[in-house]
This record gives structure tokens, sequence and C-alpha cells, in this order.
């Protein structure tokens, strides 16, 4: 893979940007996450997302209930046997959302100008002069000339379905609004935001715990999507809760940063929180948009010098209806893996878009290209520069691993791991090969039976930019203890490698390995 590498600031032949990209095992480094629901929840379109690069599904309870998202995922878990490719499951709960209610689902037509009133008397009728929402306290947080956007842009990104009101005043728990622009509301559930202002409502909503205490815990969830996380107690407050619920304590938390509360405290958040999810739909609306682009930069900086996963949402909102991106969209892709991003998330593209195989290919085909102009270098310095010295021990062996596989130019770097933490930090530093994770299963008790861990370990790899992790026999520990174990795991490692199409003879290979009490880095050169 590292082979075709290059950079933006050397020479490139125009004639060569024209010649096709070339079908991989492995589609890109940058993982791509999708959202399941009515477009893409069959077996056959799982399958087919899957084979096309996807590598999490997301669960948005924003909508549907558990019994509809139960049937998409037995289908996923169908779709993942019938492809053998390994897929995490995300939940994402609702978080502080607010909404408004059209239960007669008839469309709404606001003109520029009028007065629309807000009203939280959900009995009421939606009409284009009452829009009843779900949060009593609205009227106690606006004051006049306050911002607020009603719509489905979080959702398409289209002007014409979506509205901007400004406070006109409040009138007991009512605020009535001045409409801004003419757009007509579809559907039966719109999103409404308040520009910069606090929500008081708890981020974990009594009906996100009965979900992951219920769902959540049945399926053994991957990830919890924490929406509106606005402070670092948010993190610990979530994850006490679900450390009291089995494995779920081995659940990741994803802080989804959504506003710009939750910007003013991201330092913070990101020390708690497993990795970061910058939701740019809501991002977009409560920031300048001269400032989004910043704030994207800094965000992805911080994180992966932090070596914490970071997700890009809202990428390519027009394949939702339409076979290709945007120019602005494919550019805009492509910008956020040299930024340095972990994963691409799609929402509405995958969940009710037309073309969800499609649109799952076509990012990973713009996330491949751009990585053969990431420039790995420039990264590893400043990468290391801001660790400093001295490196802890785990860190300096990471490191030495990508410097040592760059310098002998190996098709893969192999991690021996049990909590998948060393594997990590090898991917922190970007190498421009994959990193194939193996992760070795421990047995552990709960004084009632016997479990081996791992599976977990595995699937939560699938976020992390260019790790690649199967996971091992346990019946054959790869420790110092025995060398023949040690050897036929690494064998199944280079198996996978070939199989995959990324070793090949004659190639050398970076291993990375415990060693009785120290960590071990070897490098091999494989016969015919």
């Amino acid at each position: 893979m590292h082979s075709g590498h290059l950079l933006l600031e050397e020479p490139i032949r125009m004639a060569s940007i024209l010649e096709p990209s070339r079908p991989h095992f492995f589609p890109a480094m940058t993982k791509i996450i999708g959202t399941l629901g009515p477009k893409s929840r069959s077996v056959e379109e799982i399958s087919g997302c899957l084979k096309a690069g996807m590598s999490v599904a997301r669960f948005d309870f924003s909508w549907g209930d558990a019994e509809y998202h139960q049937q998409t995922l037995d289908n996923m878990r169908d779709a993942v046997k019938q492809t053998k490719k390994l897929c995490a499951v995300m939940l994402d709960t609702v978080g502080p959302e607010l909404q408004v209610v059209n239960k007669s689902e008839r469309s709404i037509t606001l003109v520029e100008d009028g007065l629309v009133t807000l009203t939280p008397h959900k009995d009421q009728e939606a009409s284009n002069e009452l829009l009843p929402i779900n949060f009593e306290g609205l009227a106690k947080a606006v004051t006049k000339g306050d911002t607020i956007f009603v719509g489905q842009y979080l959702f398409t990104g289209s002007e014409t379905t979506s509205v901007w009101l400004e406070v006109s005043e409040v009138n007991g728990k009512d605020v009535v609004c001045l409409i801004k622009n003419s757009a007509t509301l579809a559907g039966s559930l719109f999103t409404l935001h308040v520009s910069q202002v606090h929500i008081a409502l708890p981020t974990l909503l009594d009906k996100d715990k009965e979900v992951i205490r219920t769902w959540g815990v049945q399926n053994k969830i991957d990830f919890l999507s924490l929406s509106y996380t606005r402070h670092a107690e948010d993190v610990r407050r979530a994850r006490e809760y679900i450390s009291k619920l089995g494995d779920l304590s081995q659940t990741h938390i994803l802080a989804k940063i959504e506003n710009v509360e939750g910007l003013n405290h991201f330092d913070e958040i990101l020390k708690e929180a497993d990795g970061i999810i910058l939701s740019r739909g809501n991002l977009g609306i409560d920031l300048p948009p001269e400032k989004v682009f910043l704030f994207q930069k800094a965000a992805l900086y911080k994180c992966n010098m932090a070596g914490k996963p970071a997700i890009i949402t809202r990428v390519v909102d027009s394949m939702t209806d339409n076979l290709r991106p945007t120019r602005a969209e494919a550019t805009d892709v492509a910008n956020a893996v040299l930024d340095g991003t972990d994963a691409i998330l799609l929402g509405a593209e995958t969940l009710r878009g037309l073309y969800p195989i499609d649109t799952v290919r076509t990012v990973g085909r713009i996330c491949f290209e751009a990585e053969k102009v990431f420039n790995q270098d420039l990264y590893f310095k400043k990468t290391v520069k801001y660790v400093g010295e001295p490196m802890t021990h785990l860190e300096s062996i990471a490191s030495s691993a990508v410097r040592a596989a760059i310098k002998v130019k190996a098709s893969v770097i192999i991690c021996f791991t049990s909590s998948g933490r060393a594997a990590r930090l090898i991917a922190k530093y970007r190498p421009t090969m994959p990193v194939i994770s193996v992760v070795i299963p421990r047995l552990k008790s709960n004084q009632l039976k016997w479990s081996f861990t791992g599976a977990f370990e595995a699937r939560q790899s699938l976020i992390v930019r260019g790790l690649f992790p199967i996971l091992a026999d346990p019946r054959h520990p790869a420790d110092s203890t025995n060398s023949g174990s040690s050897e036929s795991v690494l064998k199944v490692a280079l198996d996978y490698g070939k199989a995959a199409g990324v070793i090949k003879s004659h190639d050398r290979v970076v291993v990375c390995q415990k060693v009785g009490d120290s960590a071990v880095v070897k490098i091999i050169e494989l016969e015919d």
C-alpha cells in the first residue's frame, strides 16, 4: 500500500491522476461508519456495504424502536457471517435533542417575514402558524434576537426543507418567532436547534438509559455515541452507568461534540472519552461558517496527539439522492483524511439514501487516494515532538515499530495485543502500511463462569485508522513461554495478509510482540 505513497508537495504527473484506482482488499486505511435504516437494513444491502468498506454499523435511536433496530442488527450479523468481515456496533443516543412534532405529517409552508409560534403543547396540530415542540423550557432558555433553526437540514442539507427563525417575543411558555426564509417542512419530525443557547436537559435521558440497559446489554454494543456531550462530567456519568451493566463495562464511549458548549470544554471531554465524533451538522449551525474548518483541524490535531479516534460527520449529503458527490464534498472527504480523521460517519446517505453501497464505495475510494498523499514523515515528526521525552516504554516501542517499518519498506506491521492498546499506539503514528492487530484472547471469570476476552477489543479496532484486527485462537496463546504457539499465531497473521493481497514473497514485515516482561520489535523477510 505504501509503494504508491506520494506527497502533495512533490510534482505529480497529471496523466497519473487519470489512472484508475486499483481495487484492493483494504479499500482505505480510514474507516467508514454506516448508519443502518430503511434503505440499508436487508442482509443483501448490509453485505454490499461491508464489501464496499463499512466497518462499523451505527444504530440511531432518535427514530425507530428497539424491535426495528433489533431486526436490522440480526440482518447485520447474518451479513457478517456471509461476507466473513468483522463489523462493530455503535448505539447512538438521542440526548437533549429538540424536535418539532407534526403528528398529521402534512407539509407545512412557512413564508419569509411571517410569524410562527413554538409551543410545548404537543397535543396541538402543527401548522404554518404553530409548531408544537418536545421541550417545556424553551421560553426560559431564549431571549429576543436568538436564532433558532428548524427542519431537515441536519439530515438533507437542503435549504428548501429548513427554516431560520429569530425570536421576536416570549409569551408565557410559547416563543413567537420571525421567519427569516421561506421553506416547506415535510414529515413527522423536524430537528430544532437553538444557536449557542444552553438547553437544561440531561445528556443521557431516561429513555436513553432504558435503551442502553435493554437493547445495548442484549447486543453487547462496542461503542456508545453520547449525543450532545457538553462537559467531561457527561462522559463520567455515562461511564458510571454502563460500568454496572455487565459486559458493557468494556464499551467505548465516543463523545459527540455538537455545539459551542461542547467546543468550550473540548480538552477535558477528550481526556475522559475514548474517542470524539465531530457532529458537523449541528456545529455548522452553532459556529459561523468560516470557523467550522478551523475547529475541525484543531479538534483532529488534539485527538491525533492523544491517540484517540476522531470521527467526522456530514461529508456527502448530496449522495442521499445522487449517485455522485459534489466536487466540494469529494474535496471535503479528502481534506478530512489529510487533517487526520480516523473515520467518516455516514448518516442519511446510508440510512435512507438511494445509493448506500455506492456511497460507502465512493467515500472509501476518495479516502484511499487522499491517504497516498498524506505527509506521514511530517506527521511522525510532529507526533514524536508532541509526546516529548522521556517516552513511556509502550510509546517508545510503538514509534520504533513504525519508524522501522518505514525504513525497511515493510508491507505490513503485525502487532500481538490483548487489550488493543499497543496496536492503537502504533496506529497513532499513522504508518503508511496496514497494521494487522492480532488480538490474543485472555481467560477471565466472574466467579460464576469462565469466558474469553478479545472480541470487544478486536471490534473496537475497527474505528481506528490503519488497524485491521484478527482474533487469535485462544488455544494457542502467543507468549514467550511457547515459541511454537507464537510462531503458529504469526503464521495465521501472515496468511491473512497474503490472502488480503498486502503481503507477497520476499516482503519485509515488522512484528511487535511481548516476550516475557519486555516488548520486542523484529523485522522478518519472507521466503517464497
